[in-house]
């Protein structure tokens, strides 16, 4: 990973857009400091398409896509995208499976997670499993004690022998049944809601993230860049970021942006 400040002044210059992590990348300690919110809206406002790509669930993406400074928003790992149409007041979603699959899916995620319950100690149902829609999301440290890397391994293991995909991200280990991920859905959200190809355009695209979820997106974006805590989880991501940034979270966010604000004469 290189720094930062390696990124060229051209590269910079040309991007087009900015999709970022939620959790650790944009937020510092579980909050979302006014600092990297108001990055997230001076990048908006200097014209580039910002998009929250995040495992979150579907209850607060449909606020995030309402109510941030944001152009549209994939949650629950690559589930979904949300875009409101402002013109028409409308929330637009576009699920990869419909109504009845998921219905289905949900009926035996609860069995997987009463199995991860009996078998790994510590582990707990994530807070915000109550607003999602297609996955189950298990808790390693956002609202319990930290479970070791065992304990996380074990998550993922019972949830691989399941027939689930399983993801580690900085907070929660996520599982869903289907092979889809966060790169996935954005590649559908570009060409359905901006007509753009990002098999053609992905250069001038930026995803910033921190964790082991964020791999598909880090390796399919020659300029991805992880805030600098994503070095805790060295031996966890399969491909890191092209380039990572001095500070941590919500701080790393802030430099990126500046760094991009700046090469565009937009001042920081």
């Amino acid at each position: 990973m290189k720094p930062l400040a390696e990124m060229s002044r051209e590269v910079a210059r040309g991007v087009r857009g900015v999709l970022c992590d939620i959790d650790d990348t944009l937020t510092t300690e579980g909050q979302l400091t006014s600092h990297a919110y108001a990055a997230l809206g001076r990048l908006r406002d200097a014209g580039l398409l910002t998009i929250p790509i995040t495992g979150r669930p579907a209850g607060w993406c449909d606020h995030i896509a309402r109510m941030w400074p944001v152009d549209a928003v994939v949650g629950e790992n690559g589930a979904f995208y949300f875009c409101y149409d402002r013109a028409a007041g409308k929330l637009l979603m576009r699920y990869r499976d419909d109504a009845d699959t998921r219905s289905a899916n949900r009926a035996r995620l609860l069995a997987v997670r009463e199995r991860i319950l009996a078998e790994v100690p510590g582990a707990a149902v994530a807070s915000d499993q109550l607003y999602r829609e297609a996955d189950l999301a298990i808790d390693h440290c956002e609202d319990v004690p930290r479970l070791s890397d065992v304990a996380v391994d074990r998550i993922v293991a019972i949830m691989r022998a399941e027939g689930m995909t399983a993801k580690v991200s900085s907070i929660h280990v996520n599982g869903w049944f289907g092979d889809y991920d966060k790169l996935g859905m954005t590649r559908t959200l570009m060409q359905e809601r901006f007509k753009i190809d990002l098999d053609d355009e992905r250069v001038r695209f930026v995803f910033i993230g921190d964790s082991p979820n964020d791999a598909p997106m880090f390796a399919y974006f020659p300029n991805s860049v992880g805030v600098a805590n994503v070095r805790k989880f060295e031996n966890r991501v399969e491909r890191p970021p092209t380039f990572v940034t001095g500070g941590a979270s919500g701080a790393g966010f802030v430099e990126l942006a500046n760094l991009l604000l700046d090469a565009r004469g937009a001042g920081v």
